[in-house]
């Protein structure tokens, strides 16, 4: 199969945006934060708005950045994967991994969207790495069924 960035990207925007249903549909089982832990797409969301958000204008704001940030990083790893197949290790659950602890266990921290990792629960930790590892996977395995859907 030839390499195609557009096609990569495509199927990993289309893997990702699958992933991310089913991350949210994981997450309603095993819930990161259940002693009132702050979500960090709100903690964003109110952060550019520059103050409190209720009701509806939060719930869109949560939902605009969560299926946002799902689609983006599928189409980064869709573009990767076409050039580097190494970056689907273990059917996408080292991409997921990966992602966990490039987000939850960095970044977001030093962004003041979440708690430091040591002030982390465990719960919290456990579900964000378990979560990650599903998106890695369904990210994956929808990205190969598309792209070799793809002529």
């Amino acid at each position: 199969m030839a390499k195609s960035l557009a096609k990569g990207m495509l199927a990993g925007l289309i893997g990702g945006l699958v992933a991310t249903a089913v991350k949210a549909v994981a997450e309603k089982i095993y819930p990161p934060r259940t002693h009132g832990e702050p979500d960090p797409p709100a903690v964003l969301a109110e952060k550019i708005a520059g103050h409190p958000l209720r009701g509806t204008e939060k719930k869109v704001a949560v939902e605009a950045i969560h299926w946002g940030f799902g689609a983006l990083t599928g189409v980064a790893y869709g573009a990767l994967a076409e050039y580097y197949p190494a970056a689907t290790a273990k059917d996408g659950a080292s991409f997921g991994l990966a992602l966990a602890a490039l987000t939850h266990e960095t970044a977001l921290p030093a962004m003041g969207l979440a708690a430091a990792p040591e002030e982390q629960t465990t719960r919290e930790h456990t579900s964000e790495m378990a979560t990650h590892v599903v998106y890695g996977m369904t990210t994956e395995m929808v990205r190969r069924f598309v792209r070799k859907s793809m002529r």
